[in-house]
């Protein structure tokens, strides 16, 4: 059987409602069994498919980017081609463009649109999705990929404008409160509550936020995080020292929130500081973990450099450390828990052209989250205190008196408030809140 033959039979197989007849429940079926029987709104809207540019989604493995990839692609059901690019057979016989190119002109010339997943299982998958564009097949295509890391480095300049990309994570918590009615605001209220109290310890991954008991979390939980550490740091990554990579993505843990030191890292995993930088880069490349960086504009004394590291989900998190205990209230990392599930909303919620950063002067005053865009300043500290009257930090004072943000939040576990400082609105806000008001109208409504 020559190579294009096989291409075939292995499309076929992969794609068995082609050559069903069109509309037929047969091949709706089909198409139906891949995706899930309940299906719950993310919060980027659908995007836009036309012919002229691909649209890549990208985010951490089981986050859901291929459910929603179908999801906008139902309209052209049954007709669609899927590509699944961790297939070992399909990638290793189409190596070029050129040849599917051809095929959806010819062969397959009723097909209405294209969906390639796991497209960072490709060697070029930059210039893959490239050639498909350039030539101009007039049906969209739509990708999807579980680590950047690839996908940024061999395709950042082929795709240069050829291509919009956008971010699935996990659930946020306005995704999994969505569903209750929006008339019915005290079963809401509830619902964001017990939301709020699972997604801190467990997480938010959709797989963990289905589950139905703590065993079945817990399990969830152990499995994500052997595919998201062991196998893909030494299947996709070839790291050597899974042993020193292990050592460090479990310190970090632990470190949440805090300034890293390189060196110090580097040292308890008995590495050098080149090492730690490259493992840092593929963690976070692979949506496991961000670096948040230092917020100065020169107007105190402030600190340049040095980089904290925050969780994309607090599930993963807590098993790497060890500790799911659900009693937040006693816990004794309750506050790096909720400044991690505030930085892990904003992730959500935030555009991928703004900027989240943190602030900190050289006399100790800290802001825990600066959001920039454009010229506007928002700013949100975290505390996991019980606040009665709203009261300021020195810190928040300083940095208010210094940069004048539009909005500076107050993440609490009790008050609901404003007042005014001048020009900067100060808003008190719980989790449940905080949560909401990142679902408003932009920018991020009532930060």
């Amino acid at each position: 059987m020559n190579n294009q033959a096989f291409l075939l039979e292995r499309l076929l197989q992969i794609n068995p409602w082609i050559g069903q007849a069109k509309g037929t429940e047969q091949a709706m079926n089909m198409i139906k069994a891949l995706m899930p029987v309940k299906y719950i709104p993310r919060q980027p809207s659908k995007p836009v498919l036309n012919q002229d540019r691909a649209v890549v989604i990208i985010g951490p493995r089981q986050a859901g980017k291929t459910t929603f990839a179908w999801h906008c692609l139902r309209e052209f059901a049954p007709d669609v081609l899927y590509l699944n690019m961790e297939d070992v057979l399909l990638k290793s016989a189409l190596d070029s463009p050129f040849i599917l190119a051809d095929w959806l002109r010819n062969r397959l010339s009723f097909i209405q649109a294209l969906f390639i997943d796991e497209i960072q299982h490709m060697q070029e998958a930059g210039l893959f999705l490239k050639g498909l564009v350039d030539a101009r097949l007039g049906r969209p295509i739509l990708a999807t990929g579980s680590s950047s890391f690839h996908l940024h480095a061999r395709t950042r300049e082929s795709l240069a404008g050829r291509a919009v990309r956008m971010k699935i994570l996990p659930f946020s918590l306005g995704e999994m409160t969505s569903q209750v009615s929006v008339h019915n605001p005290l079963a809401r209220e509830q619902q964001a509550q017990d939301k709020l109290k699972d997604s801190l310890i467990y997480g938010s991954y959709p797989a963990v936020h289905l589950a139905d008991s703590r065993d079945g979390k817990q399990q969830i939980l152990t499995d994500l995080c052997e595919a998201l550490i062991l196998r893909d740091a030494s299947d996709v990554h070839r790291i050597q020292r899974i042993d020193a990579f292990r050592k460090l993505i479990a310190l970090l843990a632990g470190q949440v929130g805090s300034l890293i030191n390189i060196a110090e890292l580097a040292s308890h995993c008995q590495v050098d500081s080149g090492t730690v930088h490259s493992y840092l880069e593929i963690l976070e490349e692979s949506h496991i973990i961000s670096r948040v960086r230092p917020y100065a504009g020169g107007k105190r004394r402030e600190i340049t450099s040095a980089a904290k590291v925050f969780f994309i989900d607090n599930g993963v998190r807590n098993l790497l450390v060890r500790n799911l205990t659900e009693n937040f209230a006693a816990r004794g990392d309750k506050g790096a828990l909720l400044e991690n599930w505030i930085f892990s909303e904003l992730m959500k919620a935030l555009p991928m052209t703004a900027n989240l950063q943190y602030w900190r002067s050289k006399s100790g005053a800290e802001v825990d989250f600066v959001i920039t865009t454009g010229n506007d300043i928002y700013a949100v500290e975290v505390k996991s205190a019980v606040l009665r009257t709203p009261k300021l930090s020195r810190s928040a004072r300083s940095f208010i008196d210094a940069y004048q943000p539009q909005t500076f939040s107050l993440v609490n576990m009790s008050l609901n408030a404003e007042i005014s400082i001048r020009t900067t609105q100060v808003i008190f806000l719980t989790p449940p809140a905080f949560a909401a008001a990142l679902q408003a109208e932009p920018p991020w409504g009532r930060l």
